[in-house]
């Protein structure tokens, strides 16, 4: 089965505890973030992200679930999966302690099912465009606020 795969790592000039702070305060995603304007979340396996994504046009809401959690290191989520296999999708943040105050953040989004070709060509620029600017707008904040 194929999948549509969209990554992103690149070392940050904050501590790690910055960055999971920054990328877990779900209240304050409206701050800082371009893509997931809006998010509610309590970081418990099998619990709802309740998001507002900007991908086309407005704001939509979007409803995944978390996971897994390794607190101060990463989390992941996905979508509810379609019927048949249809479409599948996991999205997952990873943060590695570099020392020094530094550390290396990776984004990882994958997309699978019968349908994948379909939202892939449909909506491939705005899934970049979205899941680029959400990293390097956390990368910005993070090092704002180690600096400050």
């Amino acid at each position: 089965m194929s999948r549509f795969v969209i990554e992103q790592e690149f070392d940050i000039e904050a501590p790690a505890e910055v960055v999971w702070a920054v990328l877990t305060d779900f209240e304050r995603y409206a701050e800082w973030n371009p893509f997931v304007v809006e998010a509610r979340c309590d970081l418990r396996p099998g619990g709802a992200i309740d998001m507002k994504v900007k991908l086309l046009g407005p704001a939509q809401r979007q409803v995944e679930y978390i996971h897994a959690v390794e607190p101060g290191k990463g989390f992941s989520y996905n979508m509810k999966p379609f019927p048949l296999g249809g479409l599948s999708s996991l999205r997952s943040h990873t943060i590695i302690d570099l020392g020094d105050g530094r550390c290396h953040y990776s984004s990882h989004f994958h997309l699978q099912g019968w349908l994948m070709p379909v939202v892939r060509g449909l909506m491939r620029g705005a899934l970049q465009r979205g899941f680029g600017s959400m990293s390097e707008a956390l990368k910005t904040r993070a090092e704002h606020l180690a600096a400050s």
